[in-house]
């Protein structure tokens, strides 16, 4: 195992709380500040410990900075993202979720937001095991509860794919005797490494996109009863006036596309394959081996 996921679960909790706070004091909040000779400061909301999340911003952030604008990356969890996204505080983020997982808080700060475009619908909530446990089939869990510490390691307790298990998949399987725990992404990839590493069983919710799935010996439970959902797209969704005060930058992202290949690519660079949390440079390298690609986001 690299050592670089080694360091990357042990920090990333602490790095995501530091990027927090230092991106509420760097901002100068949305609305298309015009710094110096720049074309303007664009803030991008980005979710904590959602790593297709992080990627694709990382990658905007450098598109975006090549073409004359400032960008601060704005780390937040799930629910004050989306309502500084929706005060004007945020002016877009990449990694919106929908129908399902992000449903509630479309649902409660929708009117106040706007769906700039989806750039892929590949993404799928999941419930994952170590790839030699006992079952397959998330309607064998319950029988088998005791086989993996009747526990369910779950991510962050406000998270859309939390909110699924809690309200679908935990009843539609049984599964209300089983330990559901929350706390963080960061803190479930830790167990789950130290788990897979140990040879032991363990039950996980998971997401793909997602880079774990090229680093863990894992795979997914089969889920006949749908409780997960389908397929979901990924959204770019924007304050209220972005378009007006960002033209070009809307109608790039409106046309924002990427296939999974290409984001497990960008993902195992970043997260999986080096020894650095710097990601500026791994994102220039990325580009200089993919410029066609990242030529045709801004054309």
């Amino acid at each position: 195992m690299n050592t670089r996921i080694t360091a990357l679960l042990a920090t990333s909790a602490v790095a995501a709380l530091a990027l927090a706070g230092c991106a509420s004091d760097s901002g100068n909040g949305g609305g298309g500040d015009t710094g110096g000779d720049a074309k303007g400061t664009i803030n991008l909301a980005v979710f904590n410990g959602w790593d297709e999340g992080i990627a694709t911003s990382e990658l905007w952030k450098a598109v975006l900075e090549d073409q004359g604008y400032t960008v601060n990356l704005e780390y937040s969890d799930v629910a004050p993202l989306f309502a500084g996204l929706s005060t004007g505080d945020y002016d877009f983020t990449t990694d919106v979720w929908l129908p399902v997982t992000h449903a509630s808080y479309i649902d409660e700060f929708g009117d106040d937001i706007v769906d700039v475009g989806t750039w892929t619908d590949e993404a799928k909530l999941t419930v994952a095991v170590n790839e030699d446990a006992p079952i397959d089939s998330l309607a064998d869990l319950a029988a088998n509860a005791d086989a993996f510490g009747d526990q369910i390691v779950g991510i962050e307790p406000g998270a859309g794919l939390t909110k699924t298990m809690e309200d679908a998949v935990i009843p539609d399987y049984g599964l209300d005797g089983m330990d559901f725990t929350t706390s963080s992404t960061a803190a479930m990839l830790t167990e789950l490494k130290a788990a897979t590493d140990a040879g032991e069983n363990i039950v996980v919710t998971l997401w793909q996109p997602h880079w774990a799935y090229g680093a863990f010996p894992i795979k997914n439970l089969d889920d006949p009863e749908g409780a997960l959902g389908d397929a979901e797209g990924i959204h770019v969704y924007s304050r209220t006036g972005f378009a007006d005060d960002f033209p070009e930058v809307a109608d790039w992202l409106g046309g924002f596309q990427m296939d999974l290949d290409k984001l497990y690519d960008l993902e195992n660079l970043l997260f999986v394959d080096n020894d650095t949390d710097d990601y500026g440079p791994l994102v220039d390298q990325w580009i200089a081996d993919n410029q066609d690609y990242v030529d045709g986001l801004t054309s």
